[in-house]
């Protein structure tokens, strides 16, 4: 009897908050309503105006609202702001009330776009709020425009900021600065316990403020945090100090900025310790009598660059030579941390009549004698101070990058990135300090690339994942990057996409090398693509499988051979023998491969090397290889046969197979594969009334066939009817998944395969994917030939537009 009581009671209470408020309520909704166009209309219900009166006084009532019986609480739930509705979810899931649907129909009406990965979305309210976070952070939406975003009880960032997982910071490092201010510390604390995923796009050129702010922001979310994933997107112009500072940072490596606020978190004795001696020698090894080749690489940079700045200072006027030490006198007079002010101000570049901050260090009047009585002043154990690191090049070369915003910017990318090899290439200067520094000479420590004074960091967490996608890497950033990785054992995954790497793939081999050697390497998955390459890819792959024996994935693309770059090619040193050899691969343990070749024959026992080596290989990923002959394609797939027998998923895409039909059907008898994918392979494109029944023949003999993904084979309706009598009766095959993508099937033809399946009575057998085929000549049977496949299986498909396609194909006859 209590439980009825207690909800006769609630609804009272219900009924009495409705009756105070509903003369008001009345009046505000039938003034409109008597004016209206169209005639009066019947006024709100009751239970209507109640609902709009608790969801404005929620600040009052929300103890009770919660604790309302679930058919009423169902009623308000639309009608709360975000806030409130972020509050009940709990207490709803309680009551066996979903809010899924009201997060959905928020992000339809006040977000208006289609959200990313739309098909794997299983919380629709950490999305929103995940997005709305990030649209009040960049000022991109006005909360005060709206009423569900608006209330004055809640701070929007705050409210927000615990279902933050992933954050993404553009341009101008907007939203680092707010992120660190101290309105906004509990924030920040926030995200530190939440956000795993830390995502940089399109960055451009920033000042000394915002690089010292997101110091902060790195510290805080990755060393004090739980951030393991930092992704770098679309930097056509990498700024040389923001991406060391990005990469230590990421590494674990904290030094706080002079001038900077202490980090409350590290604690007075932390903040004055420095790193023990075993994390001194790990990643820099100054008490090892030898250097790597990295320290050496960087040694002849620094020599480079001298002797190239000591020829500039030859041709430069008097009134404006400045020499290095009078430069780093009067950053230390101006107080400014050399580490991260790696380029001048614009005002040095002023006439000496032009009035410049007192900041800003005045290196426009220095002459040689106060350099000179500076340098004697100078205390003989002070260490040489950094210098500055050359901006990436610009192929223009005209107007510099760093005065580059707004949205014309970002517009520009995709020009600088098609153009920026080239506007490397084509400088001298650089070229002639890529070749200095490939010669590995002796000379100073690794602190000439601009890292901080490592042996002086403390030492935190690190990241576990990095992805670099589209950051053209220089010679001094490639030697950066290579120099952490040798030490960085808490890497798990490392992604390197079209970075531009060239001769610099060899450092990173060494690094990898070396970071295999370390006790408590994690290193397992490794992506690397790139346009152009010294080495071929069966011999890179070979290379980075001695170097990772460990690795478990393995994804590499070369979309062009480069022989420039080669250093094999006439005139270019020889390849080192630590990388290329004709010894055999040892035993490793990679158990998914990948590989996208450039155009032309690959060395099949080459690639077979690869496979013998690999036996627990699970998935195996061909892209646009290409065969001398049908007999070296056979030869891959018997080595895979014979050694590859843990092989489960196998994978071509983009290759002529048109004249391995046998082997073709070769592969489909194979008992041990779960997955086949011929995608684009032209299989049907000779003999196909002979090859089509001795294709579905091996198909119906081969019981551990799970999947098989044809798209782009061209099918045709004759193909689709032959294929269906796998599915027939008398057939062993355990088929479930079905890809026909992009193979010119019609509707009356996709009909009649469903009415085969409708007669030999198979059952539901999985998923069948048929995009972009030509269902929009007849809509009507192809919604019957749906309506009929779905009683068998789970059908995808799309409204994909044929006739714009088929001009296409013409054309290209």
């Amino acid at each position: 009897m209590a439980a009825p009581e207690a909800w006769r009671a609630r609804s009272c209470w219900f009924c009495e908050v409705a009756a105070a408020t509903t003369m008001e309520a009345t009046s505000r909704e039938a003034a409109p309503a008597k004016s209206s166009a169209s005639g009066p209309s019947a006024p709100p219900a009751l239970f209507e105006l109640c609902g709009r009166a608790v969801s404005a006084h929620m600040g009052v009532l929300e103890s009770g609202v919660w604790a309302l019986p679930g058919p009423i609480l169902q009623s308000i739930l639309p009608l709360l702001n975000i806030y409130y509705l972020e509050r009940i979810e709990e207490t709803a899931l309680k009551k066996g009330l979903s809010t899924q649907a009201i997060w959905r129909r928020l992000w339809d009406e006040l977000m208006k776009t289609r959200p990313s990965g739309l098909e794997s979305v299983t919380c629709w309210r950490a999305k929103f709020m995940e997005a709305f976070f990030s649209h009040v952070l960049r000022g991109t939406i006005d909360v005060s425009s709206d009423k569900r975003l608006c209330d004055q009880r809640f701070s929007p960032l705050l409210h927000s900021s615990r279902h933050v997982r992933q954050l993404t910071i553009c341009n101008m490092l907007q939203g680092a600065t707010e992120l660190v201010a101290e309105p906004n510390r509990r924030v920040l604390e926030t995200l530190a316990s939440s956000l795993h995923t830390l995502k940089f796009r399109h960055l451009l050129f920033s000042d000394v403020a915002a690089q010292q702010s997101l110091r902060q922001l790195l510290h805080q979310l990755i060393h004090h945090g739980v951030v393991n994933q930092v992704s770098l997107y679309s930097w056509p112009v990498p700024e040389s100090a923001l991406f060391i500072l990005i990469l230590t940072m990421s590494a674990g490596f904290w030094q706080p900025g002079p001038g900077g606020p202490p980090c409350r978190l590290c604690g007075e004795a932390s903040r004055g310790r420095a790193p023990s001696r075993e994390e001194s020698s790990l990643l820099l090894g100054s008490r090892r009598p030898r250097r790597d080749a990295a320290e050496r690489c960087a040694a002849a940079l620094m020599a480079s660059r001298r002797k190239s700045e000591a020829k500039q200072m030859a041709r430069a006027p008097p009134t404006t030579r400045v020499t290095r030490r009078s430069t780093q006198e009067s950053l230390r007079a101006g107080g400014i941390d050399r580490k991260r002010e790696l380029h001048p101000p614009a005002t040095s570049h002023e006439g000496p009549g032009t009035k410049q901050p007192p900041s800003a260090p005045a290196t426009s009047s220095a002459s040689p004698s106060s350099s000179t009585s500076a340098s004697k002043r100078a205390p003989a154990s002070s260490a040489p101070q950094p210098k500055p690191l050359k901006r990436f090049k610009r192929a223009t070369g005209k107007k510099g990058a760093r005065t580059r915003q707004g949205a014309g910017a970002e517009s520009e990318d995709l020009y600088d990135f098609v153009f920026i090899v080239a506007g490397e290439k084509e400088d001298g200067e650089e070229m002639e300090i890529g070749e200095v520094a490939c010669s590995a000479l002796d000379g100073s420590d690794p602190s000439c690339l601009g890292l901080p004074a490592l042996e002086a960091s403390q030492r935190f967490r690190s990241i576990s994942t990095l992805e670099l996608f589209t950051v053209p890497l220089s010679t001094e950033a490639a030697l950066t990057l290579c120099h952490l990785l040798s030490s960085w054992v808490s890497l798990e995954s490392l992604t390197l996409s079209y970075n531009g790497l060239g001769s610099n793939i060899f450092r990173l081999l060494d690094s990898l090398r070396a970071l295999s050697g370390q006790a408590g390497c994690r290193l397992r998955a490794l992506h690397l693509s790139d346009l152009f390459s010294p080495l071929p890819i069966l011999e890179l792959t070979r290379a980075i499988v001695r170097a990772l024996p460990l690795l478990r994935v393995l994804s590499i693309r070369v979309d062009h051979p480069s022989q420039r770059d080669n250093p094999a090619a006439p005139g270019n040193a020889g390849l080192p023998s630590h990388i290329i050899g004709d010894e055999e691969i040892p035993e490793n343990c990679l158990e998914q491969l990948e590989m996208g070749f450039p155009r032309g024959a690959q060395s099949a026992p080459l690639l077979c090397s690869v496979l013998k080596a690999s036996g627990s290989l699970q998935q195996l990923s061909l892209d646009s290889t290409t065969f001398a002959s049908p007999q070296d394609f056979g030869l891959v797939l018997q080595t895979l046969k014979e050694y590859n027998l843990a092989l489960k998923r196998l994978s071509f895409h983009d290759m002529n197979l048109a004249d391995c039909q046998s082997e073709v059907l070769f592969l489909l008898q194979n008992l041990t594969l779960q997955e086949i994918t011929f995608s684009f392979c032209r299989l049907f494109e000779k003999r196909p009334a002979q090859f089509l029944p001795e294709m579905v023949a091996a198909m119906k003999g081969n019981s551990t066939l799970k999947g098989l993904r044809l798209p782009g084979n061209r099918l045709g309706n004759a193909g689709l009817l032959a294929l269906a009598d796998v599915f027939s009766e008398d057939s062993s095959s355990s088929l479930c998944q079905l890809d026909i993508s992009s193979n010119c099937i019609k509707p009356d033809g996709l009909l009649e395969f469903a009415k085969r399946l409708e007669r030999w009575g198979r059952g539901a057998f999985g998923h069948l994917r048929l995009f972009q085929n030509w269902l929009d000549q007849d809509a009507v049977t192809a919604r019957e030939a749906i309506r009929r496949l779905r009683a068998t299986c789970h059908v995808v498909s799309d409204s994909w537009d044929s006739s714009q396609a088929f001009a296409d194909y013409v054309s290209t006859m």
